[in-house]
């Protein structure tokens, strides 16, 4: 009896999927051999016998790193999502309006502070980044959507929701800008969270979004089959019997948990949402019940990677995450997008 031939195309996803779990748990341990001193194994090890290894490793690095790849993997499901939703490979999680509502109510937050005569002591401060900001950015993040779903209608026409959220995008900078101009002590605030840091994250924060992680990628996976109708186009779609408004909701609602839990935890870290599903499709391309899980992946490991970067290339200082991504992410599509004008 003849043995089943494998698929080569079920053999280059298993095979990705292994390369990256490989790699993210490489870049978790470069993640814990990276303090202040930058990325130092032979100190990382004699830390591992010290009084202090399990404040250092147990209560900073683990849960930054760990924090890091689970921003990531939010990133990464909500371009997937993104991506799949609009039928654009250049759509990313930000398009509803997320991001956007985020920063203002970040900036709203910073400038109640400032306005209500509270004395922004370094205690206050903290206690504003660790708690105050990031509910702000969170409620922020899903208001903003949820002010593009009701400019748009609801989810009744794809092309309507997208316009929808630019223009929701545009008019919650502007306001934001606004507010900024009334309190400017409330730019710094905005100003780190444009820039995105992965430094306050910690084991509750963790918990949180390895959570709302879940949550998102079962719902999304529930609506794969869905999604991969979509790539046939909406007429065609229908024609299947998809009720089309029913599953665009799912997917932004999806969207929505996805990327509001990111950028409350880390701010504006931008690119990774949008190469990680692109790495993925190039590498090992399959249907969406595999691209959502694949780039959850590689968003980990995109932004852990980042993460140690800004660490160790200016230690002790560090420098923002998303300058990171920003760069490289924006010099990969930059290289790309030459190499296929030569072409």
């Amino acid at each position: 009896m003849a043995l089943p031939i494998e698929n080569p195309a079920q053999q280059r996803r298993q095979r990705l999927s292994l390369t990256l779990l490989a790699l993210i748990a490489l870049a978790l341990l470069a993640g814990l051999m990276t303090g202040s001193n930058g990325f130092a194994p032979l100190q990382f090890w004699q830390e591992l016998q010290g009084e202090q290894a399990g404040l250092i490793l147990g209560e900073i690095r683990a849960p930054r790193s760990l924090g890091a790849a689970a921003v990531g993997a939010l990133l990464g499901l909500g371009g997937a999502i993104a991506q799949g939703l609009f039928r654009n490979p250049l759509a990313d999680p930000y398009l509803l309006g997320s991001a956007s509502g985020a920063g203002l109510g970040v900036v709203l937050v910073m400038a109640g502070a400032t306005l209500g005569g509270w004395s922004l002591s370094l205690a206050t401060l903290a206690w504003i980044e660790r708690v105050g900001l990031v509910g702000a950015a969170f409620g922020g993040a899903l208001a903003g959507v949820a002010l593009t779903l009701s400019l748009a209608a609801g989810a009744l026409h794809t092309l309507r929701l997208l316009l929808a959220g630019v223009v929701v995008a545009v008019l919650l900078g502007a306001v934001s800008d606004l507010i900024t101009l009334v309190s400017p002590d409330a730019l710094r605030g905005k100003q780190a969270f444009l820039l995105g840091s992965t430094s306050f994250l910690g084991w509750p924060s963790l918990g949180l979004m390895a959570l709302g992680w879940g949550v998102a990628l079962l719902l999304a996976l529930r609506l794969a089959r869905a999604l991969d109708a979509l790539t046939l186009g909406e007429e065609s779609a229908a024609s299947l019997g998809l009720n089309l408004p029913r599953v665009r909701l799912g997917l932004v609602l999806a969207l929505a948990l996805a990327t509001a839990l990111a950028v409350s935890q880390t701010g504006l870290v931008g690119f990774v949402g949008l190469v990680a599903p692109h790495l993925v499709r190039r590498h090992a391309p399959g249907p969406h019940a595999w691209l959502l899980w694949a780039s959850s992946l590689m968003g980990a490991l995109l932004l852990l990677g980042a993460d140690v970067l800004a660490r160790a290339v200016i230690a002790p200082q560090e420098l923002p995450v998303g300058v990171v991504t920003a760069v490289v992410g924006g010099a990969y599509l930059f290289v790309l997008i030459r190499k296929r004008s030569l072409t």
